[in-house]
């Protein structure tokens, strides 16, 4: 439950919210924050919900977190110096209890890994494990700021690709609701005055008169029904064989399985730099990247990577045993290797990928748009000559 609350702290009225399961919870948290309870009201359940969607922790709050402890751990900071500054400065209540819950690891002398683990919806594997090899090596405050410069960097190349792509899918959704409005509620009153009239209609136009007919009548079923399929057919790609499946079809279609390759190699290049670099194993650095991995070949790749190098070949020529990473980064990986600066290798692969990604986005988008312009021009020319020509025959049947 959401509570709204009035208190006096230094002698300055202070208003703010917090979530609790009762009021006795709420007014013990407000007075171990120090401050004298002078009204306390509960929320609505759609302010609740509105709260809820407003304070929520988002990816933004991690990068932002791990910034601003990177910058306080480097200044000398302790900490629980650090989560103090943190919790005066957050607005959040969600990410308050965090931090919150974080602290109170620490001084139960849990390391900070330790409880960061206690969060994987969070806190991936990744960041544990970086974390981990930054308290190991006492460099703590260096990783963090790879780290925050990662998520960075990857909040980044994910706003670039979904920047390219609102465009082409605000075009594919206005044009199929504006299809579907046409057809079911404006064509059927054109079409209904050519029904008086004794006169051969094309064959569009007969199309036309059915679909819109069907449609008018059954609109809310086929609504209800296409969300019906779109979700079995999300149910069905959420098993292993229907996400491997659509992985394998996704790596077949031109151009769309550039852009797919790439970006998967943009991810596991730059985190395996940043892992190696920060000094943890190959091996466990692999297995990382297998669970970070959303396309299920190339998680099978690096475990069959795994597997050799556990035999004891080198990364190089196990990525080279694997059709399906490029000759460039198998070169690049092998020489690597053989100067002993794999992690700034890959650091250096990984920034190429990411401007060939950019590249492959904007080849699919230049492609994507004008397809869908195409496609709409085709179908008003339809509608329009579906309904315009029995008008041409109507006028020469007077004459």
């Amino acid at each position: 439950m959401l509570f709204r609350y009035k208190a006096l702290f230094n002698q300055k009225i202070i208003k703010g919210k917090v979530e609790a399961e009762s009021d006795n919870q709420a007014k013990m948290y407000i007075k171990n924050l120090g401050y004298f309870l002078i009204e306390l009201k509960k929320e609505t359940q759609t302010q609740n919900l509105l709260f809820f969607f407003l304070n929520n922790i988002n990816f933004n709050d991690i990068v932002n977190f791990t910034r601003q402890m990177a910058i306080m751990l480097n200044a000398g900071l302790t900490l629980i110096d650090s989560f103090d500054i943190l919790k005066k400065q957050t607005n959040k209540i969600a990410l308050l209890r965090l931090i919150e819950d974080l602290e109170k690891e620490i001084k139960s002398g849990n390391s900070f890994s330790s409880a960061l683990k206690k969060h994987p919806q969070y806190f991936p594997n990744l960041y544990v494990a970086l974390v981990k090899s930054g308290e190991a090596s006492g460099k703590l405050s260096d990783i963090l700021l790879k780290l925050s410069q990662n998520l960075e960097k990857e909040r980044e190349f994910k706003s670039k690709i979904k920047g390219a792509m609102i465009y082409p899918l605000i075009l594919i959704i206005g044009m199929i609701s504006v299809m579907f409005i046409m057809v079911t509620f404006v064509i059927p009153r054109l079409l209904d005055l050519y029904k008086d009239f004794n006169i051969d209609l094309p064959l569009t136009t007969k199309i036309l008169m059915s679909i819109s007919s069907v449609s008018s009548r059954f609109w809310p079923l086929i609504i209800f029904g296409v969300i019906g399929v779109i979700s079995g057919i999300k149910k069905i790609f959420s098993t292993n064989q229907g996400k491997l499946f659509f992985d394998q079809t996704v790596l077949k279609i031109p151009i769309i399985n550039n852009v797919v390759k790439i970006s998967t190699l943009v991810d596991s290049t730059r985190t395996l730099s940043i892992l190696i670099g920060a000094g943890v194993s190959l091996i466990e650095s692999l297995e990382i990247i297998i669970e970070i991995t959303s396309n299920l070949i190339y998680q099978k790749s690096f475990k069959n990577i795994v597997k050799k190098i556990e035999k004891g070949i080198s990364l190089g020529q196990a990525m080279q045993q694997e059709q399906i990473f490029p000759p460039i980064l198998v070169q690049m990986t092998q020489v690597g290797e053989q100067t002993g600066k794999l992690d700034d290798t890959l650091g250096r692969i990984s920034r190429y990928f990411e401007m060939e990604s950019e590249m492959a986005v904007k080849a699919l988008t230049t492609l994507i748009e004008p397809t869908i312009l195409v496609f709409m021009g085709l179908g008003v020319g339809v509608l329009v000559s579906s309904v315009i020509t029995p008008i041409y025959q109507l006028t020469s049947s007077f004459k």
